[in-house]
């Protein structure tokens, strides 16, 4: 039942982030931004649907149920984070690469000292959602794979930034 809770929660945080996204996308669009990384954005797509896909089958064919509460508690406090990153970004946070022509970057929050705070954040997640539930191929293969994905996701704004 904890884990259909926490799945569920999960879904409707990503929901939520995308909503966010759109919003803040329709914004930056309005006012000259311009997207990039275009070819990779399918591929992060599928890599993040998959993952839910992986959470809930590794799940179901466990012979054994339980789950890690300190996991669990690190996790909310991940998304406390998360929001808080999101919040210093403000309109300038989407799931896509966008950048407005001759407007500074955003130097505030966890920005002020990193680079990619957020991808920090998303590593974590990926590795703790499934360890939380002690789905542990998940955990491998989906932290192998956004490994890949991050490192062509950096790399893409790096080159913008």
């Amino acid at each position: 039942m904890i884990f259909l809770l926490f799945f569920l929660s999960l879904v409707a945080l990503r929901i939520g982030e995308l909503i966010l996204s759109k919003r803040n996308e329709n914004w930056l669009l309005a006012n000259g931004a311009i997207e990039y990384g275009k070819s990779h954005y399918p591929w992060m797509i599928a890599l993040h649907v998959l993952f839910f896909i992986s959470l809930l089958m590794e799940y179901y064919f466990q012979t054994s149920v339980s789950c890690n509460y300190s996991l669990l508690f690190l996790f909310v406090g991940l998304t406390a984070l998360k929001v808080l990153i999101i919040k210093s970004l403000g309109k300038f946070w989407t799931t896509k690469i966008y950048r407005i022509p001759n407007v500074a970057l955003i130097k505030r929050g966890a920005y002020k000292y990193f680079k990619h705070p957020n991808y920090t954040i998303v590593i974590f997640e990926i590795a703790i959602i499934p360890l939380t539930f002690h789905l542990y191929f998940t955990t491998i293969v989906f932290s192998i794979l956004n490994a890949a994905m991050l490192y062509v996701r950096i790399s893409e704004e790096n080159k913008i930034l």
